[in-house]
């Protein structure tokens, strides 16, 4: 488990709420009917499933709430079809809702070589302390170390001009802006929002801006949606609150991971992306009370799922910041949640 990705069908998106208390550990086969033989959870072909292009949604509805909620009782097997509206219902005042509050960065840059004049785009990843970025790159042709890209905004009109300065791990480029200006403020000239090709091929519409963001997101810094979120309103969020359901937050920054396949045919094969996350003392103090009063630990996203089993890996929960390299999947045993509320995700 990775980073999410929103696939859900035209109209209503489809979420999947997955109960998981009493049941932390799943094994690496199961049998999904008694007369069939056991299916290796390991492989990746065991996971590939028809998705007409029809089902994808490529807008969010005008009320998100009323998004198709999938609620899967893992102990008893039994499946509800509801509305993410219905959480209020679904949850109990002793619960806690945990949230990842990192906010999406215009880090999807267009723009045109400068020594040949070809169409070249790419994606903001991170900068470090001495402004180099961090970037992925596209193009016809080969792009070489020294050559210089000027990045245009969405009218077309040059505004920064970057050095590609060398190859780096992963296939990615080192580069800097001939601008002072911090990563952010660039961005916000000439980025656009990185969606994924399944909605509009990528293409931004002025909408996006606040579409592809959650509510609550503060923390900029991810290059995709923690798409679970998106379904949740602040109407919502006043309507848990006040049927005594707590709230927190942590934060885990979605990576380049979210655009890459998994390649390798065995998931114990597949070597998982960092991602920078967050867990702060208040969040830890809500997490224990929580667990002391008798009451479960929902993540709404795989990625606030990820953030907190990394931290968990090797004791109870504690303040922590740093990179995850943490892979979910089968056999894993959960630590830190009792249930997971999550979109269905692209084969």
């Amino acid at each position: 488990m990775g980073s999410e990705t929103s696939a859900g069908p035209t109209g209503p998106r489809q979420t999947t709420f997955r109960n998981s208390r009493n049941s932390r550990k799943d094994p690496l086969s199961q049998d999904p009917h008694p007369d069939n033989p056991p299916v290796s959870l390991n492989d990746i072909r065991n996971y590939e499933y028809e998705l007409p292009e029809s089902l994808i949604s490529q807008s969010p509805l005008v009320r998100r709430e009323q998004a198709r909620l999938m609620v899967v009782r893992k102990k008893s097997g039994v499946i509800e079809h509801m509305h993410v509206a219905d959480l209020p219902q679904l949850l109990d005042p002793r619960d806690l809702l945990v949230l990842n509050d990192s906010r999406v960065i215009p880090a999807r840059i267009v723009g045109r070589r400068d020594s040949t004049g070809a169409r070249w785009q790419g994606l903001f990843l991170d900068s470090d302390s001495t402004g180099t970025w961090r970037i992925m790159s596209k193009t016809r042709g080969t792009i070489h170390p020294g050559e210089s890209v000027t990045l245009t905004d969405r009218e077309g009109t040059g505004r920064v001009r970057i050095n590609m300065l060398a190859r780096v791990d992963d296939g990615l480029w080192a580069a800097r802006p001939d601008s002072n200006d911090p990563p952010l403020e660039i961005l916000r000239m000439v980025g656009r929002v990185p969606l994924p090709n399944y909605i509009r091929k990528g293409t931004m519409i002025d909408s996006d801006t606040t579409d592809y963001q959650t509510v609550y997101a503060s923390k900029p810094g991810s290059v995709a949606a923690p798409t679970a979120g998106l379904h949740l309103t602040k109407a919502l969020i006043s309507e848990l609150i006040d049927a005594g359901i707590s709230i927190t937050r942590v934060t885990l920054h979605v990576g380049i991971g979210t655009f890459r396949p998994v390649r390798t045919d065995l998931l114990t094969h597949h070597r998982m992306h960092q991602e920078w996350g967050q867990i702060d003392v208040k969040a830890v103090g809500q997490i224990q009370s929580t667990r002391a009063a008798g009451g479960r630990v929902i993540a709404v996203g795989t990625t606030t799922t990820r953030v907190l089993e990394t931290v968990t890996r090797d004791g109870p929960i504690r303040p922590w910041t740093g990179e995850s390299e943490l892979f979910i999947h089968p056999p894993f045993e959960f630590r830190a949640i009792d249930g997971l509320m999550t979109n269905f995700h692209l084969p």
